[in-house]
């Protein structure tokens, strides 16, 4: 399997992209690079299938990666109820241009309503 290493040591990346997850779940929409938000969208997918099975073994999944109680919550009843009918994907990658600091491309990750 490849994935991208965001030049972090893995502790690292993994604790950056749980935070991403939670955050997109509690906002849902966020601004980030292109590649970050290409991640944090494989996450967010896997995380709305778990709240759509609703079982208790997927809320402890859910609750064992998610870094708020509030967020799991939200996914298990608003979110997981709004994407009841749908087969896939749940989120939305829009390219915004390029930061002006460094010239990262940026993007837009959003749930689709």
């Amino acid at each position: 399997m490849s994935y991208r290493k965001f030049g972090l040591r893995s502790a690292h990346r993994r604790a950056m992209l749980r935070n991403a997850a939670t955050s997109l779940l509690a906002a849902e929409k966020m601004t980030t690079t292109e590649t970050r938000a290409k991640d944090i969208k494989k996450i967010v997918e896997k995380m709305i299938t778990l709240g759509k099975k609703g079982d208790i073994h997927s809320r402890r999944q859910a609750h064992s990666y998610l870094m708020d109680d509030a967020v799991v919550y939200k996914l298990f009843t608003e979110i997981a109820d709004r994407y009841r009918e749908r087969q896939g994907g749940y989120t939305r990658v829009i390219k915004t241009g390029f930061r002006r600091g460094d010239g990262a491309p940026m993007a837009i990750i959003e749930l689709i309503d």
